[in-house]
């Protein structure tokens, strides 16, 4: 086996990446907006626009370079409703659609326990079980013509081979549908009338099976291709690292969202009201995470113009004490509720000065995240964030831990192609270094921004 064709559907991006089975690098990538499209009858998500990329992508590829098998990672908090045809009983709603929010009161009824699920109640569709109980309201003819229910990844797998299944990372993603502990279905399935529904749970590694003759027909990919079962697109970026590294550590998945996940450590308390949950890892294992929406509130910070920093920019942040206190994203994270300041004022946008505060608001949010799941030991970042040195600094300093960049900025098409290959290949861990003076000085600015978002935070919270 040479090449693998990860698809990587991302809140962003859709992309397919054809990743080297030997390195893990990535040898090519094509990526498409992930449009959101208007009703009727809700946001939803253009499926048949990202199989027509699928299919000409992997049809390019194995052109060019022949391509061995396919692997599957996608975004969270999302399902697909099948009809008996096998066709869609319904488009897929956008998570991020606030409709479900309009029957918060019933749902709460139904929805278990944080005990039972270790999945916190979130806004809009993020829980999966409110997108469901929403979208059945709105369309009463909906659960009947429902045959099956689908996670993400698993969807795109049917599309490819024809085969249904369901897979722990994605069930186990706060859909309010899982229970960890138990490895098995929540309470609210039952509730939600669905126990006939769910396709079957597999493993994420599971071959489905191989290609249907029409995918082969349009790619010109050998009939036999395998196809993984897939993986949530978080926990992707968490195996290589369950392969390779001896626990405590944490890896912090960056892209629309910052998700940290910590494993062997302090075993927190979790607080569902600061956006911390319980992920299931590819061997179907609890994991304490925490999360919020960094990758959409850097760019929402920096208004989609971000200078590149000087030093300059750096020490004037750090002199003048430039901060931005949470949250930009109210409705998720650990200070979700709470209102966005500049202190002492707000950089102009397009200044480096104001992408080194972006930068450094993440950081010590991220930081948040790490102290709420119990962090211990070395902190991973994989993603966009492990080339911002201004990020990688802070953190290193506001956890007092050592923090490694990546060497491949998507973990994610690395981690999926683990499923299907294996690789003993130890990970290149590029310890991110800082001065004594620099220590210091962030050091007194992680502080101080502690100390105002207590201020102007917590009482919030409380």
């Amino acid at each position: 086996m040479t090449h693998i064709a990860v698809i990587d559907i991302g809140k962003t991006n859709a992309k397919l990446a054809l990743v080297d089975r030997a390195t893990l690098s990535e040898v090519a990538v094509v990526t498409r907006p992930n449009t959101v499209l208007a009703g009727p009858p809700w946001p939803h998500f253009d499926l048949e626009g990202h199989w027509d990329f699928l299919l000409d992508s992997l049809a390019s590829f194995h052109a060019a370079h022949l391509i061995d098998a396919i692997s599957i990672t996608t975004h969270g908090a999302s399902c697909v409703l099948l009809d008996t045809e096998g066709g869609l009983a319904a488009p897929m709603l956008d998570y991020e659609h606030p409709g479900p929010d309009d029957l918060s009161d019933t749902y709460d009824r139904l929805r278990p326990s944080f005990r039972e699920t270790g999945s916190a109640r979130l806004s809009g569709g993020l829980n999966m079980g409110a997108q469901l109980h929403w979208m059945f309201t709105q369309d009463p003819t909906l659960k009947d013509r429902t045959a099956q229910i689908l996670t993400y990844p698993q969807y795109w797998a049917f599309r490819l081979t024809g085969i249904a299944a369901t897979e722990r990372t994605s069930l186990g993603c706060h859909t309010d549908l899982w229970c960890p502990d138990q490895d098995a279905p929540s309470s609210l399935v039952r509730s939600l009338g669905i126990d006939d529904k769910i396709a079957p749970v597999r493993m994420a590694s599971d071959i489905l099976g191989t290609i249907t003759s029409q995918v082969a027909t349009r790619t010109g990919l050998p009939a036999d291709t395998p196809v993984t079962c897939g993986i949530h697109d978080s926990n992707a970026s968490l195996l290589p690292h369950l392969l390779a590294r001896t626990s405590p550590f944490s890896v912090v998945s960056t892209g629309t969202w910052i998700i940290a996940m910590t494993v062997g450590g302090t075993n927190p308390s979790l607080d569902p009201d600061r956006d911390t949950l319980i992920n299931v890892n590819a061997f179907g294992r609890p994991v304490p995470s925490a999360r919020f929406m960094g990758g959409r509130e850097f760019e929402q910070i920096v208004a989609g113009v971000q200078a590149v920093p000087t030093s300059a920019d750096v020490d004037a942040v750090l002199a003048n004490g430039t901060m931005l206190m949470p949250a930009v994203e109210q409705s998720t994270g650990p200070f979700a509720g709470c209102k966005s300041v500049w202190l002492p004022q707000e950089p102009d946008i397009g200044t480096g000065q104001r992408s080194v505060a972006a930068a450094y608001y993440c950081a010590m949010v991220t930081a948040t995240c790490l102290s709420l799941t119990g962090h211990q030991g070395d902190i991973v970042v994989e993603g966009p964030f492990a080339g911002n040195m201004e990020f990688l600094s802070m953190l290193t300093v506001a956890t007092g831990c050592s923090v490694i960049a990546a060497e491949n900025a998507t973990g994610t098409s690395q981690g999926a192609a683990l499923l299907i290959c294996e690789n003993s290949s130890q990970p290149v861990d590029n310890v991110y270094e800082i001065t004594e003076a620099e220590r210091t000085i962030l050091a007194r600015y992680a502080a101080n921004w502690r100390k105002l978002c207590a201020r102007n935070c917590m009482s919030q919270l409380n």
